[in-house]
């Protein structure tokens, strides 16, 4: 489990707002690293009360449907006491961020940490503007500040009364000997309470404001092509062949400035201008381009599997537990030269096939846009991130401009996944307007979206075990092949699994490619856990256990995980026995200190047509805030990774991504969805927090396999499962 060390904020800025208001600025102590992606620092808030009674909370994180914009203020009025019909959200100034010495400390919005990383400095803010106006209210009306009650944006004293807002510009004033601490669970009046998420009415009458909403005088449009091939360069364009077309402005060149970009670096590539982006896309489309493919025009994803083949015949480099980053259970006082001997002399052993994921894509809703206006004194962005503070230094560095001088202006964002971490469309609309003198709207196709994207890594795991009289593992190694790039993706969950082997060891091994690699929903838990729960099920199966009881001997003491296995046994209807052509199956998977339990039950028709009947979910994140928000994050992730593993896949052949559209990169329709998800919050309540919204989504895909075996006899080892013959 995530383990967090960090102190009570120091202390607090006040400042009187124009208004005659209270501004609490709240400088936060970083935070250590806990084991997710995204950064490992917590933010700085600002809370707002006007003489309205009306609450503002700057929020730095994105909302891209997530929910950030509403829990955030939760976790504030919590503490604050202010009916929540009087909070209002704020978006976040990424300039002030930057150029106050990280004022938020950090805008990265990722690794399910909204909540789970914030919340006790987010509630330390609401309680301290509730203590100074207690004192100012006091102060006023000549009683001790012991008698002053706080309560629902009322200060009340005996007959004395008054609303926050009466007193928010004296509280500025007021300085505490001490900070109250914040509630205990047990305590809060709206937090583990039902809310509804305060972006969904700006949403559904179409007033929230996108990227791609934004339109300034002047505005040209641009569409942009970068090498299909990943790492190749640009060596040449024809623009005279395409300058008498409709609306066509100018074509400018995207110069990359390393030899392997970043996957936030500029690449190489050509953009072209014009009055309108059909007009940009059409042009460009016919614009003859002469690419230099570079290394990876030879690489396809059956030349991976096939290096990765070579590598899982033979021992792959040992994973160790170093300083507690890997995992518990790979030094249990074990020689783990000795695992593969001690396996091979063992009477009974179990020898598993190898599974494999493939690349998987963002295909977000929203494809990658930005507007960018640059000026001799200023520059004005607005762009698809997960982290606004990033893309304006990122813009900042591609102009060479004083980061003083961009300003960069959030919007919603259409669906992140992660995929809003490894963008550089605002490089290139940067790039674009300082060239042509007008303000730029870039829009990548869909094809350029999927081709382009920093891509979920593939990955291929098998394993070896020797069981004891019991049927239990005496000692197992596991294998696992993936990029180079972000290898801790394939240690994940393998390599810091809670089943209690005694005898532990995880090879690694790393097979080359060209694609970029970047962050999605839960990564490395979401292909590893695919292998790893299919592994544990033929394990349960060839020593003669129920996969679930399997499950719940091999945590014994582990009281987060006992506490999901237990749920799941006692209110899913467990039985993985239901007749012909129906099967039920359970997964268990750790993501961003969740742990999350599924149990699927499908049907599979005579000609091999796969229906998910049903989806049950158990997650134990510590604590909720928001019950309804975590079910739809629950059943969003869930789609999500269900998608993937039904019809996802990305096809590379002589180097380039060939299924990039939703006709050849097929994603989960309506149709296509479980016609029951039900979700069980089982919560531990004991001291630790984990984000919520992701973990639904990596026991999915191999509690359906498990399903479908018991089904069928067959075990799927690969996505997609679409391919699979039954």
């Amino acid at each position: 489990m995530n383990e967090f060390n960090f102190t009570r904020r120091g202390f607090l800025k006040i400042a009187t707002t124009v208004a005659g208001g209270l501004a609490i600025g709240v400088p936060m102590p970083r935070m250590a690293e806990a084991g997710g992606h995204g950064g490992g620092a917590e933010i700085n808030a600002w809370l707002t009360i006007d003489p309205n009674n009306i609450v503002s909370i700057v929020t730095p994180q994105t909302e891209m449907g997530q929910g950030a914009f509403t829990a955030v203020p939760m976790m504030v009025a919590e503490e604050l006491d202010i009916p929540w019909e009087n909070v209002r959200h704020v978006f976040a100034d990424a300039n002030r961020h930057v150029n106050n010495d990280n004022l938020y400390t950090t805008t990265s919005t990722g690794g399910s940490t909204t909540v789970s990383r914030r919340h006790p400095y987010m509630m330390q803010a609401g309680a301290s503007a509730r203590e100074r106006l207690r004192h100012a209210a006091a102060a006023r009306w000549g009683v001790p500040v012991d008698e002053v009650m706080a309560k629902q944006g009322m200060l009340t004293a005996g007959s004395n009364s008054g609303t926050y807002g009466e007193f928010a510009a004296d509280a500025a004033m007021v300085t505490l000997e001490q900070e109250p601490a914040i509630k205990a669970y047990g305590d809060w009046w709206l937090l583990g309470k039902d809310v509804k998420r305060l972006d969904i009415p700006l949403k559904t009458n179409g007033t929230a404001v996108y990227a791609m909403d934004v339109t300034l005088p002047g505005m040209v449009h641009a569409a942009t092509a970068s090498c299909p091939v990943p790492e190749g360069r640009l060596v040449s364009y024809d623009f005279d062949a395409i300058k008498d077309m409709p609306g066509v402005i100018a074509a400018v060149e995207l110069k990359q400035p390393k030899d392997v970009a970043a996957f936030t670096d500029m690449r190489s590539g050509v953009a072209v201008v014009a009055e309108s982006w059909y007009q940009a896309k059409n042009a460009l489309a016919v614009m003859p381009v002469v690419w230099d493919y570079g290394r990876g025009a030879s690489i396809s994803f059956e030349s991976q599997t096939a290096e990765a083949m070579s590598l899982l015949a033979n021992p792959g480099t040992l994973v160790l537990n170093e300083d507690g980053n890997i995992g518990r259970n790979l030094d249990r006082g074990v020689n783990h030269e000795a695992v593969r001997g001690i396996i091979d002399g063992a009477d009974k052993v179990v020898e598993g096939e190898v599974y494999s994921r493939p690349f998987e894509t963002h295909a977000t809703m929203q494809p990658p846009c930005a507007v960018v206006d640059v000026k001799a004194d200023r520059v004005d962005v607005w762009t698809f991130t997960q982290d606004i503070a990033r893309s304006l230094n990122e813009v900042a560095d591609q102009l060479g401009r004083d980061t003083k001088d961009v300003y960069l202006h959030q919007t919603y964002l259409g669906g992140g996944f992660g995929g809003g971490y490894n963008m550089y469309v605002h490089r290139q609309a940067a790039a674009i307007s300082a060239e042509v003198g007008r303000p730029v709207k870039v829009i990548w196709s869909r094809e350029e979206d999927i081709a382009q994207d920093a891509q979920r890594p593939p990955v291929w795991g098998t394993y070896k075990a020797a069981l004891g009289d019991d049927g239990l593992p005496v000692a197992l190694v596991t294998h696992f092949v993936g990029e180079e790039k972000m290898p801790a993706f394939s240690q994940r969950g393998v390599a810091n699994m809670p089943y209690l082997v005694p005898n532990r060891r995880h090879e690694y091994s790393i097979v080359q490619s060209h694609i970029p690699i970047g962050y999605h929903r839960a990564p490395g838990a979401n292909s590893n856990g695919f292998i790893v729960e299919q592994m544990v099920d033929e394990l349960a199966q060839a020593g003669g256990w129920d996969p679930l009881e399997w499950r719940i001997k091999m945590t014994e003491g582990n009281e987060p995980w006992q506490r999901v296995l237990l749920a799941m046994k006692e209110k899913s209807g467990w039985t993985p026995e239901l007749g012909r052509g129906e099967g039920m199956g359970c997964a268990v998977v750790e993501s961003h200190g969740t742990i999350a339990g599924c149990v699927a039950t499908v049907a599979v028709s005579r000609r091999g047509q796969i229906f998910v009947d049903r989806l049950q979910y158990f997650m134990n994140s510590g604590y909720t805030i928001n019950p309804l928000n975590a079910v739809e994050q629950a059943e969003s992730s869930a789609i999500w990774e269900l998608s993937h593993a039904f019809f996802g896949g990305l096809d590379i052949r002589d180097g380039r991504i060939v299924n990039t559209n939703f006709d050849s990169y097929t994603m989960m329709k309506m149709p296509d969805t479980p016609p029951a998800i039900e979700v069980h919050i089982e919560n531990s309540e004991n001291q630790w927090w984990g984000g919520l919204g992701e973990p639904t989504g990596p026991p999915t895909p191999p509690a359906v396999a498990n399903a479908i075996f018991y089904a069928t006899g067959t075990r799927i080892r690969s996505t997609p499962f679409a391919k699979a013959e039954l």
